[in-house]
């Protein structure tokens, strides 16, 4: 069978592993090797092609001693500062060893020194070029907010209790007298930080200071056990975040700068099912906005998400069902199976006769590779919830103002399969006052983009579509109005 796409790289909601190359930020220097030639000395870009995605690459080497220090950036997956724990010029042979991430480069140097043509192995090989350049690449990020803000951004901590963890973050808001309308941002799935930082990009920190700017008092906050926050998020489920979410909304009610009766909740991706899950059964909670939040089981986000993006890869119909059918073996091993040893047993034979259809021996090794990367992930109490659970049964509870939007192009929460899914339940439920709508263009991230495929995140320069944060903070503050 063609295989274009790995059949285990199949879960994709934001902050979650995208790529075969889980690429994770470290610190520390390399190891010196004795080599008197400054001739790797400065800053090399390379792109791996992985399938349809490509990965920017950015290697900076520095003279160290008789020899060298380097790290690496991959800046279309946020990742800063992976150490190369070796550096070695042979002649003109360039080896690079990175023990961080399970990698290691070896290429040619050319006669000029202003490219290396090689090989990048990890969980099989792909061939790479790295060029120099003259100077530092252009993140271009531009509605990134530099500072001095036109607002106080403090930098807070407060207590979930019921949870005994600690929560940490910022809020920001005007210095004025007057308390006014705040929301809570809560982020999409997995380990997120307060920034909801993805692929190069910020979102919250965009959305915040947008509303911030506009006379909304924005708490964001790390999500448990990242930067400030205590606790394991992937120990945690969504019913966990939701407690986290009511540790946040009784923060900001003890705020001066807030009015109490206007706090709503806006979550992205998953955060959008959480919104919901934490507003159903409170009545003060004056609003919520979901970014992207789904409508259906996770169980059905996932193999349509697995269908969308795998048309975008470029596999054909034939593959696609392979794929699904084999998505939903491992998928009814995990909900039948509650014994963590076992499911991992039975998916492990279940992947063992799928791999024997792989000739190839560097696809079949780069798919074992992404099945061990994943294995943690699958059989996590938070996977094993987010599968089963049902926002439906939240949403025709909640009888405060909603806003769903969804990107048109977002190919991992299809608006065509969620956002009639949060209507027909907020109607179902009496909801008085609901808005769903789906923005032209958009993708998961809320980006201008060509086709919506995850692999189009990082090469954009725009984080956050202008309208999107218009109709965002055009709705909050009409649903704010009164005293």
């Amino acid at each position: 069978m063609r295989r274009t796409v790995s059949p285990y790289d199949w879960f994709r909601p934001i902050g979650m592993p995208l790529f075969l190359l889980a690429l994770t930020a470290f610190c520390g220097a390399a190891e010196p090797k004795p080599d008197n030639k400054p001739a790797l000395v400065g800053v090399w870009q390379g792109t791996l092609k992985v399938q349809a995605i490509e990965l920017r690459v950015v290697l900076r080497i520095a003279a160290d001693g008789g020899g060298y220090k380097a790290t690496l950036d991959s800046p279309d997956q946020g990742a800063k500062g992976i150490p190369v724990s070796r550096v070695l010029l042979e002649g003109d042979v360039v080896k690079l060893d990175l023990k961080a991430i399970n990698a290691s480069f070896e290429g040619k140097l050319a006669d000029d020194r202003q490219s290396i043509s090689g090989k990048w192995s990890q969980a099989g090989t792909l061939p790479l070029e790295f060029k120099r350049l003259d100077k530092e690449p252009d993140n271009n990020r531009p509605q990134e907010p530099k500072k001095p803000y036109p607002y106080v951004a403090e930098e807070v901590s407060y207590k979930n209790a019921a949870a005994n963890i600690t929560l940490a973050g910022t809020l920001t808001y005007l210095a004025t007298d007057t308390p006014a309308p705040a929301v809570l941002l809560i982020s999409g799935s997995g380990p997120q930080d307060r920034d909801e930082s993805i692929m190069g990009h910020k979102p919250f920190l965009v959305l915040a200071d947008y509303l911030t700017r506009r006379g909304i008092v924005v708490l964001r906050v790390d999500d448990r056990g990242v930067g400030g926050s205590t606790g394991d998020t992937m120990a945690s489920t969504t019913q966990d975040m939701a407690s986290d979410a009511l540790a946040g909304l009784a923060f900001l009610k003890s705020r001066g700068q807030v009015n109490a009766r206007r706090i709503g909740l806006l979550g992205h991706s998953e955060g959008g099912l959480v919104a919901p899950l934490a507003a159903g059964s409170r009545d003060d909670v004056a609003f919520i906005v979901m970014l992207a939040g789904t409508g259906v089981t996770g169980e059905e986000i996932l193999l349509r998400q697995g269908e969308l993006i795998g048309k975008a890869q470029g596999a054909d119909e034939a593959e696609l069902a392979g794929n699904r059918r084999l998505q939903q073996r491992i998928v009814h091993v995990i909900k039948t199976t509650a014994d963590p040893a076992a499911a991992e047993k039975q998916i492990r034979e279940i992947a063992a006769e799928d791999l024997k259809e792989i000739a190839d021996a560097d696809k079949k090794e780069a798919a074992a590779k992404a099945l061990d990367a994943q294995m943690k992930l699958i059989l996590s109490p938070w996977f094993r919830y987010f599968l089963t659970y049902d926002p439906r049964r939240a949403l025709v509870k909640v009888k405060c103002p909603v806003l769903a939007i969804n990107g048109e192009r977002d190919l991992q929460v299809d608006p065509r399969q969620n956002l009639p899914a949060i209507e027909a339940a907020l109607k179902s439920g009496g909801n008085p006052d609901f808005q769903v709508r789906e923005l032209k263009g958009l993708n998961h991230l809320f980006q201008h983009c060509q086709i919506g495929s995850p692999a189009e995140y990082g090469k954009l320069s725009e984080t956050f579509a202008p309208e999107a944060l218009e109709v965002i903070a055009d709705w909050i503050l009409s649903k704010s109005e009164r005293p």
